[in-house]
């Protein structure tokens, strides 16, 4: 429970007495997507009712509230891509569409009755750890807060990446990111470019044909598309959803475990997904009719080793008469058109950038400043990205990393993941709590051999065996960005906070009788 108000030996009340213009709390956490919505709603559930999320846009719901280009849907079954303490009766069909995502977190955030304690509009400028006072300072364009903890729930899916193109910036058209789509601009009838043949552009493509002149594709590497099985909710299932005991808990459950068999073929036999080759193909099939057309959208690598997309309807795109998929490398932007490597110079309107976000080189981690005065973006430059157990950081005390390193999925829903971390920092909270520690970090040793073992692994899967390149990969050719094992063995791994993984400052006080203090765990939980 929060004692900051009540306590004057407390080391936010004393710092609130030495700088009244800084803002304190136990608690600060940044990103209103349902990592952060997640931890606020746990936090208060643990009785920590003093924190506050700071949030950039003007809303809840990360990446659901940002994309919001035509066809946007979740590529994860709607019964496991929610909370599981928050089960939603209401989808509409078996994939969720943005817009019903966003007002099921809009409604999730209002119920918890945590919502006072989001500031909206609020950028981080710097977060810098003050080792004095083992506190955070986080300077925001809102003002400035002083916090015990920093969780950071920005999400790897939060900064669109711009291709570099020559002369992409002397466009005089429309150019925007699908992630921050312009509607404003009515693309019925106009020549239209869209960049990227990934989960986004996939989804976009066959909205944008249906009212364009014409659309040119341009393709880099042709992804696997396998087919959407969606379909609608009738009345009455939604109904039985609602009304029936345990039927939602049972639906989710089966869809969990369905997921889970799809693990092996990333992680341990690419072979394995030879039936899921044989749908993608037939996919391709069933919607393109042109044999030089089918052989340019068919891949030349393991199935899996890119992420794997989900459509009925992009094929038929592609193959529609008013659609021209390029393969040739873009050399250039001009003002009207788009240049390709071959000289061929098309004229268009509208330039869709669908490329994607910064994955590997998380842009939050250049405002935070460890305790050795440099930031986690130059650590991990110098070093790589990692993080024990996806969350904490040697070297950035009291810092939790939710989505963070070899946290992501390809198969499963991310949302159980970020269950699981937020599990773990409650606990972490808890021990501090207890224990009267007034700092954490996690030794070096421990962090090195979890992120050793669980590369070694890496080495298995089809994101390395594959034939591919991929955003999955940093510069050195690390998977950083994907967890390698199965997600109820990441959650095996983080049930329990292992103190003895961490360096702590502070002594124990002495616990009130009949309190039984977090017993610490000296930890070889790392990938087997």
């Amino acid at each position: 429970m929060s004692t900051t108000a009540t306590d004057p030996a407390h080391p936010a009340a004393q710092a609130e007495q030495a700088d009244p213009t800084v803002r304190h709390v136990d608690h600060l956490v940044i990103g209103a997507g349902f990592a952060g919505l997640c931890a606020a709603i746990k936090l208060q559930e643990d009785g920590e009712h003093d924190f506050v999320v700071i949030e950039k846009g003007d809303d809840v719901g990360g990446t659901w509230r940002d994309n919001t280009y035509p066809g946007a849907a979740c590529d994860v079954p709607s019964q496991l891509y929610s909370f599981s303490f928050a089960p939603n009766p209401d989808w509409t069909s078996s994939f969720s569409p943005q817009p019903e995502i966003q007002a099921y977190l809009r409604r999730v955030a209002r119920e918890s009755g945590t919502l006072d304690r989001f500031r909206f509009g609020t950028r981080v400028e710097d977060a810098t750890w003050d080792d004095a006072a083992a506190r955070w300072t986080v300077r925001t364009s809102t003002g400035t807060w002083s916090a015990g903890s920093l969780v950071v729930g920005a999400g790897g899916l939060s900064e669109p990446k711009l291709p570099d193109i020559e002369g992409i910036g002397d466009f005089r058209g429309h150019l925007f990111h699908s992630a921050r789509w312009d509607h404003d601009v009515d693309l019925a009838g106009k020549r239209v470019a869209v960049i990227g043949t990934g989960a986004s552009a996939i989804q976009i493509v066959p909205e944008v044909q249906r009212v364009a002149a014409r659309l040119d594709v341009y393709q880099r590497t042709a992804p696997w598309v396998i087919p959407r099985n969606d379909r609608r909710y009738s009345a009455l299932e939604r109904a039985a959803l609602r009304r029936v005991p345990g039927l939602q808990r049972a639906y989710r459950t089966a869809v969990y475990w369905g997921r889970e068999t799809y693990v092996p073929a990333f992680t341990l036999e690419p072979g394995i997904a030879y039936p899921a080759r044989k749908l993608a193909e037939a996919n391709i099939a069933r919607g393109i009719g042109d044999p030089d057309l089918r052989e340019r959208v068919t891949p030349h690598f393991a199935l899996g080793c890119k992420r794997v997309l989900i459509s009925n309807a992009y094929y038929p795109a592609l193959a529609a008469g008013n659609v021209d998929l390029v393969t040739d490398r873009i050399a250039r932007v001009t003002p009207t058109s788009v240049v390709t490597a071959d000289g061929t110079e098309r004229e268009v309107d509208v330039i869709i950038v669908a490329t994607g976000f910064h994955t590997t080189e998380l842009p939050i981690t250049e405002h935070l400043v460890g305790r050795r005065g440099r930031t986690l973006a130059e650590r991990w430059r110098e070093s790589g990205m990692a993080a024990y157990k996806g969350t904490t950081v040697p070297e950035f005390p009291n810092l939790f990393l939710l989505v963070g390193p070899n946290t992501g999925l390809g198969h499963s829903s991310m949302v159980f993941m970020i269950e699981s971390q937020v599990q773990y920092v409650r606990q972490a909270l808890r021990t501090m709590r207890l224990n009267r520690y007034a700092a954490l970090e996690p030794r070096e040793d421990v962090a090195a051999r979890w992120n050793d073992r669980l590369q070694q692994r890496m080495k298995r899967t089809v994101w390395h065996r594959g034939g591919c390149s991929s955003w999955y990969l940093d510069e050195h050719g690390r998977n950083t960005t994907l967890w390698p094992r199965t997600t109820f063995g990441f959650r095996a791994a983080l049930r329990e906070f292992d103190a003895a993984a961490y360096a702590v400052r502070g002594e124990p006080a002495p616990l009130p009788t009949g309190t039984t203090p977090p017993t610490p765990h000296q930890t070889e939980d790392v990938p087997a």
